[in-house]
């Protein structure tokens, strides 16, 4: 016969180790991290701001595109990446390729692929973050190395980073962003 406390035990620890497995599972993107999109972008800002989100995130993709494929697999199914974006933003994927008619952020009607024509999407993936007047401020094309980059796009938005200037008066870039943020990874 087993004792109590050592029943109790046993049980205390199979929860822990049953809830850390959940939280680090990954989850379909298109349910988790991804929103209905509703086929117009006015209304989707709209829906943002209500729910109190700092912007509108879009992943413009296509079927065929490897790497937003891998961007699906190793990133946006993580459960802390898409807990921390459902968060902050509404964020939406777009088909480069769709016939599918929407409403742009003017009120203009046009296909996704006319859409992302017009925002100059030329690879994919890009992923694209719109302020709460539709207005894009971040945008980045191709695919994020991991989470930590993933996470730093977030952040160049979110702190306003992309409004800041160097030392040459320019904006500070992304890409500029990413390396300071690798540096300080290496050092600590």
């Amino acid at each position: 016969m087993v004792p109590i406390k050592s029943l109790s035990f046993w049980l205390v620890a199979l929860l822990l180790v049953s809830s850390t497995v959940q939280a680090t599972t990954p989850r379909d993107p298109y349910q988790f991290f991804f929103e209905q999109f509703l086929g117009d972008l006015t209304e989707e800002l709209e829906i943002a701001a209500d729910e109190g989100k700092q912007g509108l995130f879009i992943f413009f993709e296509m079927d065929e595109c490897p790497f937003c494929h891998r961007m699906k697999r190793t990133v946006l199914n993580q459960p802390d990446i898409q807990d921390y974006f459902k968060e902050q933003f509404h964020s939406i994927s777009i088909d480069v390729e769709g016939d599918v008619e929407i409403v742009d952020f003017q009120g203009k009607e046009m296909t996704l692929k006319d859409f992302a024509s017009n925002n100059r999407v030329r690879a994919t993936p890009v992923m694209a973050i719109y302020d709460l007047e539709g207005n894009q401020v971040v945008r980045y094309t191709g695919a994020a190395s991991g989470k930590d980059e993933f996470m730093w796009l977030a952040e160049y938005y979110l702190q306003g980073i992309y409004k800041m200037k160097d030392n040459n008066g320019r904006n500070i870039k992304f890409s500029k962003y990413k390396r300071l943020k690798k540096k300080q990874k290496d050092i600590n």
